[in-house]
């Protein structure tokens, strides 16, 4: 018995297939996902700890070296130094800085939640889910 000869894909499937992948690429390279956004305000859950945090951070002048620094619970909290802003969600020409949102043992794993600052204005952001989007405090 022999084995019918595959068909390939017409050229349209071919096409869509490689719109994907390129697609996929794009996102890999570190644009934002179609679903981000910059809001406003804070009204989402956690916003009071962000808030929290951004009052302590701004307590210790907000630094601007990667590193742990104690933290009035005991705990410490991750400075990851300057954000590149590599989404492209906030205003340009500006530089940022990002805090960890919560304290934890020093050398354990960082969570998703940062608070994005620009030192010159003041202006802040929440970002719960790790730079997709930015609640502005």
């Amino acid at each position: 018995m022999h084995a019918q000869p595959r068909s390939r894909p017409s050229w349209p499937v071919r096409l869509a297939v490689v719109l994907a992948a390129l697609v996929s690429l794009v996102g890999v390279a570190g644009v934002a996902p179609a679903g981000a956004a910059v809001y406003s305000s804070c009204t989402i859950s956690r916003c009071a700890d962000a808030r929290s945090a951004l009052s302590i951070w701004a307590s210790k002048g907000y630094p601007t070296s990667a590193g742990w620094y104690s933290w009035p619970d005991g705990r410490y909290n991750y400075t990851g130094g300057r954000h590149y802003n590599r989404e492209g969600q906030l205003p340009t020409n500006a530089t940022y800085y990002e805090y960890d949102v919560y304290s934890r043992a020093q050398g354990a794993s960082r969570d998703a939640y940062r608070v994005v600052v620009n030192r010159a204005t003041g202006a802040a952001w929440f970002t719960p889910n790790h730079y997709t989007d930015f609640h502005r405090l």
